[in-house]
């Protein structure tokens, strides 16, 4: 019987770990990121829209116990399949995917350190700097970054809103994009 009550709590946690996931997908993957802001549409700017996102989730989740903690340590180890999925899909090879997990663990990883100093210090200039240094580091300019900035400051303050509950239960809605949902047309 307790075998089976765990197995049932595994499942449930497995639902509110796909819904979060399902929402953080759904934020990564706005167009307006990609037209308007122009993030690259490419494997590489799709992870960092992915990690920007998935930054502002587990910094919500930052130093919670219990089922919070789980819910992020699984949508951890969710998110590194995904990315193994995905590098897979676009052809690398059994031997190349841990080396290119490992990269890009350490890019992940690095951004939570950055991302978190300037979102607890309410940075903009610092965040919209490690913004442009991460996602177009290839380009002189990128003015969108402070666009970027100033949206991800207002879903951190979003998320903040959000009650333990809604979380427990994989109830996500990051911050509307600026003029996102206020086309009449």
């Amino acid at each position: 019987m307790f075998q089976w009550l765990s197995g049932a709590r595994r499942r449930s946690r497995r639902l509110v770990v796909d819904a979060l996931y399902g929402e953080i997908v759904a934020a990564a993957r706005r167009p307006q990121l990609y037209s308007d802001w122009q993030a690259p549409d490419t494997p590489l700017g799709r992870f960092e829209m992915m990690s920007l996102h998935f930054f502002l989730l587990l910094h919500r989740l930052r130093g919670k116990e219990g089922a919070l903690k789980e819910i992020a340590q699984e949508l951890t180890d969710h998110f590194f399949l995904e990315v193994d999925h995905s590098l897979r899909e676009l052809g690398i090879g059994d031997l190349g995917v841990p080396k290119r997990i490992k990269k890009l663990a350490r890019m992940f990883y690095g951004r939570l350190s950055v991302y978190g100093a300037a979102v607890d210090a309410g940075d903009e200039t610092a965040l919209a700097a490690a913004l442009r240094r991460n996602i177009a580091p290839d380009r002189a300019v990128w003015i969108e970054a402070d666009a970027l900035a100033a949206y991800t400051l207002d879903a951190h303050e979003a998320l903040r809103a959000l009650s333990d509950e809604d979380l427990r239960a994989g109830r996500l809605r990051f911050a509307p994009l600026p003029q996102e949902g206020t086309n009449n047309g």
